[in-house]
């Protein structure tokens, strides 16, 4: 290869120029003698051999020094994204840079973010390029017009659908030193919610049914309600530990905490109904407990004053029976007290039914009525706000 007619360089990593070059068959044997002899040549004596070193180039000066800014064409081309961790709001990208010059790079970036709407969220995640070492009046960063962000076609993320659309800005850093040129892109991930319906809310969901079980089970079944009970509690709450324990500390409640505890809520409650059952259930027997008390101090009051009576030589007929025969007229004690248990009995063990009756009804229809503010809110309209923000 004699005869070259454009050759595009890079002159300390980012300033691109093109220039007309003609390199003689001098100068192409020695860069074919020093490749066969495996010696690595640097970019400055590959510089200094292309243009001459005769030609005053100097790698520690950019172009046009003491003139006009560089402008310099950025475009990017993402090849892969790795893992997104929340604890730690880091992500993982694979691009490489294409101008004039190119090189690769994997860096990992740090992306803040708001997990208000976890798991429901988009996410934007910012990346800033930015001169390190010149102002403005030495480089400028400029976003190629076309093309300037592309992706690798087939790229997908485990849980993030990366948006095409992709908000390109100038991010010009003011410094005490002076203004640092500065390009930035934005990307848009929006959270997929086929991991979490699987291993958090379709469990948590199951688990509130579980506990309406016990609607259905005798009252008088006390260890078998108890149990069911106490067992939904306790696997909600390891449940609702669990959805915590990949998330960061943060001091704002998220969706999928209100999820949660609303369930943890529901459970709870299945339980509390069971003890106001068995409590309805047995008050019959404090009501009875409390008639015998009153029913013993009203025959210390007419033992007393049936002893008075004797004393004066009188004997009331209301108080002493003829030949321990009881008059006719009178009601037994011992029956009528007997019938009145039972009626009482009957009459709480009726109302604590009624109330198993009714949450049959109504915890289902509570249910249904939190979900469906739930998703309407979290999936329609937080999520739009959060797209009218975006754009």
């Amino acid at each position: 290869m004699a005869h070259i007619k454009y050759l595009r360089a890079a002159v300390s990593g980012f300033y691109l120029w093109e220039a007309a070059v003609l390199l003689s068959l001098v100068a192409t044997k020695e860069i074919d003698s020093a490749r066969s002899r495996n010696i690595p040549m640097s970019p400055s004596d590959f510089l200094d051999k292309l243009m001459g070193r005769m030609s005053g180039y100097d790698a520690r000066i950019r172009p046009n020094f003491k003139g006009p800014p560089v402008n310099v064409t950025c475009n990017i081309f993402i090849n892969s994204f790795g893992s997104i961790a929340e604890t730690t709001m880091n992500e993982n990208i694979l691009f490489a840079s294409f101008a004039l010059h190119s090189f690769r790079l994997t860096l990992i970036l740090s992306c803040p973010m708001d997990l208000k709407n976890f798991p429901m969220d988009v996410q934007t995640c910012i990346m800033q390029l930015e001169s390190f070492g010149y102002t403005m009046n030495d480089l400028v960063f400029e976003w190629q017009e076309n093309g300037a962000v592309q992706v690798a076609e087939g790229l997908t993320l485990p849980q993030f659908l990366l948006k095409e659309d992709k908000d390109l800005c100038y991010c010009t850093k003011h410094y005490n030193t002076g203004k640092f040129t500065c390009i930035e892109v934005q990307f848009h991930l929006e959270r997929q919610m086929g991991y979490y319906l699987i291993q958090m809310y379709i469990p948590s969901l199951l688990i509130v049914i579980l506990s309406w079980v016990s609607f259905w089970i005798n009252m008088d079944a006390a260890p078998a309600r108890v149990a069911l009970g106490i067992t939904t509690v306790l696997t909600m709450t390891t449940q609702s530990s669990g959805s915590r324990a990949s998330l960061p500390k943060v001091s704002y409640v998220k969706a999928i905490d209100i999820w949660m505890a609303v369930c943890l809520l529901f459970v709870f409650s299945a339980l509390l109904e069971y003890a106001a059952v068995n409590f309805v259930s047995r008050q019959h027997k404090e009501l009875l407990r409390f008639h015998r008390k009153r029913k013993k101090n009203k025959d210390d009051d007419i033992r007393d004053n049936q002893f008075n009576f004797t004393g004066y030589g009188m004997s009331p007929p209301c108080i002493q029976a003829k030949d321990g025969v009881v008059p006719k007229g009178s009601n037994n004690p011992v029956q009528s007290a007997s019938l009145t248990t039972e009626e009482m009995r009957k009459v709480f063990v009726d109302r604590a039914k009624k109330i198993d009756t009714l949450s049959r009804a109504c915890f289902p229809l509570a249910f249904l009525i939190f979900n469906i503010f739930y998703w309407v809110i979290y999936k329609i309209v937080r999520h739009e706000d959060i797209h009218q923000k975006q754009n």
